[in-house]
């Protein structure tokens, strides 16, 4: 399918990234923050015209987002439909319609909205975010035969024609550790929280160490946000694995900060230990923590946020959450491959490419069984800031 591969190269509007920051909203991954951006909420301003459709192409696609309902889902609905607005109107002349729905963030709202859109002649189903509300939609577009391209960073949801193009935390562990190996760090150790999140990075942790020949010297769990829990788990760490030369910690917000400090304060000495972390580390609290400089951590290159952020903001007068680019690369990626694919559209050989699609967030790929793979960049800590030292690479190996 080297045409896909082509046309996402020159159909995808290649713009870039601010470095990705807490991206599991609450209901996409429990305990792991919930945070949209790590940092402030930013306010959306819902475009003109009518609500319950973009777009004036004769290929319907629904668009299922949290427009309403409680906590933060309802703003990164709102910013992610403003999203699939702007790659409406900056696709030259795009041979589809969003068919907007509302799901307000739950299994039974998603899934009315799926059968609504499918009734209406939906194609394709972009969305839901959250977790629950994909398993709802799932239940609908499965049993029509028809694709979901969804943004829950719970990969438990995925499966065949149930694909998901968030951040997966298994993506940014598996590269991170993988450019440790190549540093010739081989004894490795983790502190990681009991929540989900936790349990997922710590799977993928065990099973890349493994993978590389690595040496797992020790691993402990703490109830997230405890102190003390925290504090005897690197105690115990570090009397089991303190020579280990990377540390694992799948830590983000304010918590971080504790964490580490709990490490060193029970006696690994970081300028033999190197740190390791997930994206939950690309946020500015992180960047502050005197034991993370020098750590690692992976993420979308951060080359093209910044010029779709700009042009968001000149269009809605206010900030993306970090996740509406996801809306953004669905949008396009429906398209483009209404333009050039024709009958062929929409099928799973198509979506699955191994060539993959270059987006906002750099080079990704769906696999059967519905999760991603991304091309990731490995930042280092150094000065309160973050700095590339193994950019993203512009293509994915073949399976």
């Amino acid at each position: 399918m080297s045409d896909t591969n082509d046309l996402t190269r020159r159909q995808l509007v290649r713009l870039a990234v601010l470095p990705a920051t807490a991206l599991a909203l609450g209901g996409c991954l429990a305990g792991s923050g919930g945070a949209l951006t790590g940092e402030e909420t930013p306010q959306v301003q819902a475009p003109a015209g009518d609500p319950n459709a973009l777009g004036q192409g004769s290929v319907k696609v629904a668009l299922i987002l949290p427009l309403t309902g409680a906590g933060q889902g309802a703003v990164a609905g709102g910013s992610l439909r403003n999203a699939a607005d702007l790659a409406i109107t900056e696709f030259q002349s795009p041979d589809i319609q969003l068919l907007v729905k509302d799901d307000q963030g739950t299994a039974a709202g998603a899934r009315a909205a799926a059968q609504a859109a499918l009734a209406e002649g939906a194609e394709l189903v972009i969305g839901p975010l959250f977790a629950q509300a994909v398993q709802g939609a799932a239940q609908v577009t499965r049993a029509a035969n028809r694709p979901m391209i969804a943004f829950s960073t719970d990969a438990s949801v995925a499966a065949r024609g149930v694909y998901l193009l968030s951040f997966l935390a298994e993506n940014e562990v598996e590269r991170v550790v993988n450019y440790a190996a190549t540093q010739n760090r081989r004894a490795f150790a983790a502190l990681v929280p009991e929540t989900p999140y936790g349990r997922v990075t710590e799977a993928a942790f065990q099973q890349v160490v493994a993978a590389r020949g690595g040496r797992l010297l020790g691993l402990e769990r703490y109830a997230a946000g405890d102190r003390n829990a925290m504090n005897e788990a690197a105690r115990r760490l570090a009397q089991a694995a303190g020579q280990a030369d990377a540390l694992f910690m799948p830590e983000g917000g304010d918590q971080i900060a504790l964490l580490a400090g709990a490490a060193q304060a029970a006696g690994f000495n970081f300028q033999r230990t190197r740190p390791l972390g997930t994206g939950l580390w690309n946020d500015s609290r992180a960047f502050r923590v005197p034991q993370l400089a020098g750590g690692w951590f992976a993420a979308p290159d951060g080359t093209g946020f910044d010029a779709f952020a700009q042009r968001y903001r000149a269009r809605f007068n206010a900030d993306p959450t970090r996740i509406a680019t996801l809306a953004y690369d669905a949008v396009s990626l429906a398209a483009a491959l209404v333009r050039t694919q024709g009958a062929q559209r929409f099928t799973e050989a198509t979506l699955t490419n191994a060539s993959g699609f270059a987006g906002v967030d750099g080079v990704f790929r769906f696999l059967s069984n519905g999760t991603n793979e991304r091309a990731l960049a490995v930042y280092e800590i150094r000065g309160g800031a973050s700095a590339v030292v193994n950019p993203a690479p512009s293509s994915l190996a073949r399976a």
